[in-house]
């Protein structure tokens, strides 16, 4: 199900990506260090893909179909 509320603009997507990757580092972190290292793993992760998706610009991150 499509977010209606979800960012249209090639902008408002790298500026969401480039929240989330810097919040899930964050969030990482902490993780972590309480111990929760799957947790953390699967931050960093998201944060891997949203910097991804954050280098590659304007292109849709969903343009691999």
């Amino acid at each position: 199900m499509a977010d209606r509320n979800a960012p249209n603009e090639p902008g408002d997507r790298l500026e969401v990506a480039n929240y989330v990757a810097t919040l899930s580092a964050d969030l990482a972190v902490m993780a972590r260090q309480s111990g929760l290292d799957t947790l953390g793993y699967l931050l960093e992760m998201v944060q891997l893909e949203a910097e991804t998706i954050y280098r590659r610009g304007d292109r849709r991150a969903d343009a691999r179909n």
